[in-house]
């Protein structure tokens, strides 16, 4: 059995996992698409890399963000900063329908599924080599990724219990409350 980053033994028959090794994306694009995305309705999701796709919205850099550009399309998620890292979309789409085939499979109902968690983590670098001016060589790395998805269905929703004013008192007050019960008592009697 494959070991995921995510525990979700408690709830296995409400979710649907997808998982990639070695993907040859930029660790950095990848991990600021997944914390775009983490947490939406898959339908959004799809919808919102589509968008990104064709360079309608744009990923928030927020993290990783060193000498990324400013666009007017970042305002929608309150920051500056943001890039349409394609190829990166591209993957984690793959990724998101591996994920709703497993639901599918698991009989789970596709229009409610959630993204519960998308962990991106670095693999082993790719090295080669470039070739410098005055006879030197340079490392020439690629910065690939694991990632892994969770899908759920929401949970159903609880309704709250009816408030019970408990008033919580403290020490000084609970003492006050006293004095004025026994001076009440004195008078009655």
């Amino acid at each position: 059995m494959v070991r995921y980053a995510f525990d979700d033994s408690n709830l296995v028959e409400k979710t649907a996992k997808s998982r990639g090794q070695y993907l040859r994306v930029h660790f950095k694009n990848t991990r600021e698409t997944a914390a775009a995305v983490n947490g939406l309705k898959l339908q959004k999701a799809y919808a919102y890399l589509g968008n990104v796709v064709d360079k309608k919205q744009c990923i928030p850099f927020r993290r990783f963000n060193g000498g990324v550009g400013r666009t007017q399309q970042a305002k929608e998620f309150k920051t500056t900063q943001g890039r349409w890292p394609v190829k990166s979309v591209k993957f984690l789409l793959a990724l998101l329908k591996n994920a709703e085939t497993n639901a599918e499979a698991k009989g789970l109902d596709t229009e409610q599924l959630v993204i519960r968690n998308i962990i991106i983590q670095q693999a082993p670098k790719t090295r080669r080599r470039t070739y410098r001016a005055h006879g030197r060589i340079n490392p020439y790395e690629g910065h690939p990724v694991h990632a892994e998805i969770l899908l759920s269905e929401p949970a159903a929703q609880v309704p709250k219990a009816a408030s019970t004013d408990v008033v919580r008192l403290n020490k000084r007050q609970l003492a006050a409350k006293r004095v004025s019960a026994a001076r009440a008592g004195a008078t009655k009697a």
